[in-house]
């Protein structure tokens, strides 16, 4: 539930949408996309684990109508984004293109191993599993000073709620934001958004500003609460 500032629209996120599912999401889960947009090379991208289950790496262009599927999975519940109906891949190919070529801007994918039990792990494999979360560092704000200022943004596949993939995968960016040159992680959250408000005071983030009846979501008006983190201390503006 972050408040989006780029693109086409006004996105809130961290996703936690409350239907949960037993059974493993399959394939079949990301429908085929005709947009051509959406069909590209598969590249080779350095993975990380995150645990014996998950996995996670940059985004290719592959991943986008997956990344979307599960970005409109949370319209509905009016919890995780400002956005009021389902996009496309044609509408979002700007957006996905500028993180793809932005590298201290990136978007992660998070993938189940295909083997959880399987002892080896290549650093460097192409992971062909399914996509099950991902996460983005954005701009903050489009002014040069901000570069050391990022919005951050989750997303769950309703499948894999409450399993802990959502912190697994935000501790691990907050890992990886110094690296980026990033000094200060921002999240923006809708404040009916319980879930994702205790998940990031959980892990250190504070309440930086509050805004009051600033979304319109149809039905209801809802507030966004600021929580950041400083990822790197100040050091006189270096």
């Amino acid at each position: 539930m972050f408040i989006k500032h780029q693109g086409h629209y006004l996105s809130l996120t961290i996703t936690f949408i409350m239907t949960h599912y037993e059974n493993a999401m399959t394939d079949a889960a990301y429908p085929a996309s005709g947009d051509d947009n959406c069909n590209s090379m598969t590249s080779t991208l350095t993975v990380d684990k995150l645990n014996e289950r998950f996995i996670v790496q940059r985004a290719n262009q592959k991943d986008l109508p997956a990344i979307l599927a599960i970005y409109n999975q949370s319209i509905a519940g009016k919890r995780a984004t400002a956005n009021l109906a389902p996009v496309t891949c044609e509408e979002r190919q700007v957006w996905f293109d500028e993180h793809l070529n932005k590298a201290a801007r990136p978007i992660y994918v998070v993938k189940i191993v295909s083997n959880a039990e399987d002892a080896t792990f290549k650093s460097t494999a192409q992971a062909e599993s399914v996509i099950v979360a991902w996460g983005s560092f954005s701009d903050l704000y489009a002014r040069p000073a901000y570069h050391i200022s990022t919005e951050i943004s989750i997303y769950l596949h309703k499948n894999y709620h409450n399993q802990g993939v959502g912190s697994l995968l935000t501790r691990w960016m907050l890992k990886q934001a110094p690296s980026l040159g990033i000094h200060n992680v921002i999240a923006l959250i809708f404040a009916h958004n319980q879930p994702s408000l205790g998940l990031f005071r959980k892990l250190g983030f504070e309440q930086w500003g509050y805004m009051p009846k600033v979304c319109d979501m149809e039905g209801f008006i809802a507030d966004v609460v600021m929580l950041g983190k400083a990822v790197i201390a100040d050091s006189n503006g270096q």
